[in-house]
């Protein structure tokens, strides 16, 4: 079942403030979505490529070769036709470009270093978090410093202790080799 067009009181054509709707909505197409079409549309244009590579590659060159000049006229005509739709097509991409350019003219732009998200060392993370707490970088530096060493220093002695007990654990088991 389908719903009926919407038709104004005096008949004919939908009112013009829906059709001013429509036409609107026609032309505020989503930057996202032409995105879309453009890159379907580079995949089109890439595999009409790859297409018309393909029939050159098949294609004999009338070198006083004997030929068939059927096949010869239908393979140069399938290779006209893709190449009429391959100039469709960038046309079709240049249009989508230049729309895309259009709604995104207001925009600022971004540089694409800030674009790019980067590795960063684990002092550098530490800082962007504690930027929200607003001390002096010093204090910061300063704290960071200091954890490290007290790091350090647990280090050393858990190196310290596993040390010591490898030695207990060597000379366990080589007491008991003697004895064996």
């Amino acid at each position: 079942m389908t719903t009926p067009p919407l038709v104004s009181p005096f008949g004919g054509q939908p009112p013009a403030p829906q059709l001013q709707q429509q036409a609107q909505a026609a032309r505020d197409v989503n930057t996202a979505s032409l995105c879309r079409i453009g890159q379907e549309t580079v995949q089109d244009i890439v595999l009409r490529t790859m297409e018309i590579f393909q029939l050159l590659r098949n294609m004999q060159l009338p070198n006083g070769v004997t030929y068939q000049p059927n096949t010869h006229q239908d393979r140069l005509g399938k290779l006209q036709e893709h190449l009429r739709m391959l100039s469709v097509l960038f046309r079709k991409l240049r249009l989508v470009y230049d729309k895309c350019n259009e709604n995104c003219a207001g925009m600022e732009s971004i540089p694409p270093e800030q674009l790019i998200p980067f590795v960063e060392d684990d002092n550098s993370k530490h800082e962007d978090r504690s930027a929200g707490q607003s001390r002096p970088p010093t204090e910061e530096r300063r704290e960071i410093l200091e954890v490290n060493k007290k790091l350090k220093q647990k280090n050393q002695q858990l190196k310290q202790i596993m040390d010591q007990l490898r030695n207990l654990i060597w000379e366990i088991n080589s007491m008991l080799a003697v004895r064996s």
